[in-house]
């Protein structure tokens, strides 16, 4: 097991290091395009063009300029947004990560526990109307929009019934840090984890539930039948354990998406400055360092997440721990 590990480890930083060569080429050795006056902004002076190209290194080898511009944005974080008048890419997106970071966590728990249930409960009742009626309320869920959900959300708690006895504990849009008040960043926070979950707990469901009526005709549940175990117990611990590896992979994929900037339309509707609305607003104005740095820090979350879906793949398949 250890040697999967490590493996997969080195895998990691492998991919991380093309990650970071194959964005600095795009946005900082494209032919014909001149990234000085891409990061000076418009209308840029001479003088801030000069100061530029000097502090970048763009007057040097390309090596030379992909070391600078790593070693501004992971070791001194001194990367500046000439565009936002010389404000420091790294603070901005250290100050907004804990926003996605909180929603992303809250609507993955709540998305995870729901689906779990729909699934499981479903592939139980196979063929009843239990089984269906569930199936159909995920079908739901996926069809809804987040924007469309967030929006009809917040006409009711914010505006029509904000004053009724059921909606007015909650607070206006926004984010209230967690170690600025507990209870203020649940309150804020938990109707945005609902309709963000909406979507995910649909996919998951149906997905589950396929997985666990696929596996229940393998010869290792028909022997667990055959042993005298309850089907409850046959479903739970051997059917479930082994249709997780699907619903893991896909919900690595999905929490890195998300916390990489997926979750913009949810972070708009409420009100939060998150990564989303942050690299959308780079894109808006053209701010390349800032774009860059958004780019590479959800290439990193993403590759994590990954590495820690292996890991947990060691865990649950013993086929990967014996290096099949």
């Amino acid at each position: 097991m250890a040697a999967a590990l490590l493996r997969r480890l080195g895998q990691t930083l492998f991919v991380l290091f093309g990650i970071s060569v194959l964005v600095f080429l795009v946005f900082f050795a494209t032919p014909g395009a001149d990234p000085t006056a891409r990061i000076a902004g418009k209308n840029a002076s001479p003088e801030t063009m000069a100061k530029v190209r000097h502090e970048y290194g763009f007057d040097r080898p390309l090596p030379v300029q992909y070391a600078t511009m790593m070693k501004k944005l992971f070791i001194t974080r001194d990367l500046a947004s000439y565009v936002d008048r010389g404000e420091l890419v790294v603070p901005e997106i250290i100050e907004a990560a804990p926003v996605t970071l909180s929603l992303a966590t809250g609507g993955a728990v709540i998305w995870v526990l729901a689906s779990v249930t729909m699934g499981t409960l479903a592939a139980a009742f196979r063929g009843t109307w239990i089984d269906r009626g569930l199936m159909i309320a995920g079908l739901i869920g996926i069809s809804i929009p987040v924007f469309w959900l967030g929006q009809v959300a917040n006409l009711i708690t914010q505006a029509r019934y904000h004053d009724t006895w059921l909606f007015s504990w909650v607070p206006g849009l926004g984010y209230v840090p967690f170690t600025e008040s507990p209870i203020g960043w649940f309150k804020v926070l938990i109707i945005p984890w609902i309709v963000l979950a909406v979507l995910f707990i649909g996919i998951y469901g149906r997905v589950l539930r396929a997985d666990l009526v696929a596996v229940s005709g393998e010869d290792f549940m028909r022997t667990a039948r055959a042993k005298g175990l309850s089907p409850a117990r046959v479903l739970l611990r051997h059917g479930l354990r082994t249709s997780m590896i699907t619903f893991v992979s896909l919900f690595g994929l999905d929490f890195a998406q998300l916390i990489g900037g997926g979750a913009l339309l949810t972070e708009v509707v409420f009100g939060l400055q998150g990564v989303g609305r942050l690299t959308y607003q780079a894109l808006s104005n053209l701010d390349l360092p800032l774009i860059m740095a958004s780019v590479m820090y959800s290439a990193v979350f993403v590759v994590l997440a990954n590495a820690v879906v292996d890991v947990i793949y060691v865990f649950l398949d013993p086929r990967v721990r014996d290096g099949r």
